[in-house]
């Protein structure tokens, strides 16, 4: 439970200018994905962040287009995510988005990456799917 009180991996920023909580900002999509689905794109790309965070193979999954869609999914042992950039979000239509984003990340040997990529996305069924991405 505490750990829903912590801030969110994703970083997002509510309206005092301070970080949200996990449980007021990615945890409802992740813990609830049956019932809350992230609303649009960018939230679905920050709680695909969250989730890789947290090793939540079953909710990157469910958040992938089935087209695209991995059968399985690996997390690097002793990785560490630092942290979340959204530089461009962009609703195309009604069912398409992008999300331009910087993700941080330190590999169990130490050494710092930075993967930036412009993220596709749609909507199917009242819900968001991640499809693909260029990188940046």
């Amino acid at each position: 439970m505490a750990a829903d009180l912590q801030a969110c991996p994703c970083g997002r920023i509510g309206a005092q200018k301070k970080p949200l909580a996990y449980a007021a900002c990615c945890g409802r999509y992740l813990d609830h994905f049956d019932t809350t689905p992230a609303p649009d794109a960018e939230s679905l790309m920050r709680s695909r962040y969250t989730a890789f965070v947290r090793e939540r193979a079953d909710y990157l999954l469910a958040t992938w287009h089935p087209s695209q869609r991995p059968a399985t999914l690996d997390f690097e042992a002793g990785a560490k995510w630092l942290g979340l950039e959204v530089k461009a979000h962009r609703a195309i239509d009604e069912t398409h988005a992008m999300v331009e984003f910087a993700a941080r990340c330190r590999g169990a040997d130490g050494r710092a990456t930075r993967m930036q990529e412009r993220s596709r996305f749609v909507r199917e069924q009242g819900r968001w799917y991640y499809v693909d991405a260029d990188p940046g």
